[in-house]
C-alpha cells in the first residue's frame, strides 16, 4: 500500500468543491482509497498528463471530476507516496 500525501492546494480544492456538491465527498473517499491501493486500478482510469503537467497523474472520481497527484520518492520504503495536487472539473485542473 501506498502512502498519501495532501498537498494544502489539494485541501483547499477538495474543501471548495464539497461545498460546491456535497454528495461527492463519499465518492472522493472512496476512490482516494482505491488510489492508496492500487493507483493504476482500470476503473480509476489513472493517466499520464502531458505539456505544462507532464511530471503528473490524474485519476477520475466520476464524469468530470479528476484527481491530479504525483508520485514522490520516500527514503526506505518500496514504493512511491501519491502526492495529491488538485481535484476539480476537467477544465479546473487541466
Amino acid at each position: 500500500m501506498r502512502t498519501i500525501l495532501w498537498d494544502d492546494s489539494f485541501r483547499r480544492a477538495l474543501k471548495r468543491l464539497v461545498r460546491k456538491k456535497p454528495r461527492i465527498q463519499p465518492k472522493v473517499t472512496a476512490i482516494l482509497l482505491a488510489l492508496e491501493a492500487d493507483p493504476f486500478k482500470p476503473s480509476l482510469k489513472t493517466h499520464k498528463l502531458q505539456g505544462e503537467l507532464k511530471n503528473l497523474w490524474a485519476c477520475s472520481v466520476d464524469y468530470d471530476c479528476r484527481i491530479v497527484f504525483a508520485f514522490e520518492p520516500v527514503e526506505e520504503a518500496e514504493e512511491d507516496a501519491i502526492v495529491l495536487i488538485d481535484i476539480g472539473s476537467h477544465d479546473e485542473v487541466y
